[in-house]
């Protein structure tokens, strides 16, 4: 993801329950899923004992209709009944990027 003009993250930080539940599938569909909206330009992510995904947006407009994607809506729903424990939504501005190959 090479950008020059500033950009939104979103972070989420996760507990998740012990119980898959349909867990690995739905994070599959939703990531397919946000690679079609418009504004979406990447998602980085990993899961230890917490999990961490970062999605970045071209605006907070293409945020906020990710939100309430329908199908998102229901995946979100479906989290705060049977997949996290806990979670954190944090919504940055990233001024400027730079990144290091070895």
């Amino acid at each position: 993801m090479k950008n020059n003009e500033p950009y939104y993250a979103v972070i989420f930080t996760s507990t998740k329950t012990i119980e898959d539940n349909g867990y690995n599938q739905m994070a599959i569909q939703m990531e397919e899923l946000a690679q079609k909206q418009p504004g979406f330009l990447g998602i980085e992510s990993a899961r230890e004992s917490v999990g961490i995904t970062v999605s970045y947006w071209q605006s907070l407009e293409a945020i906020a209709t990710w939100k309430n994607q329908a199908d998102h809506k229901l995946a979100q729903q479906k989290g705060n009944k049977e997949w996290y424990t806990w979670y954190k939504v944090r919504i940055c501005k990233v001024e400027r990027e730079y990144e290091f190959f070895n």
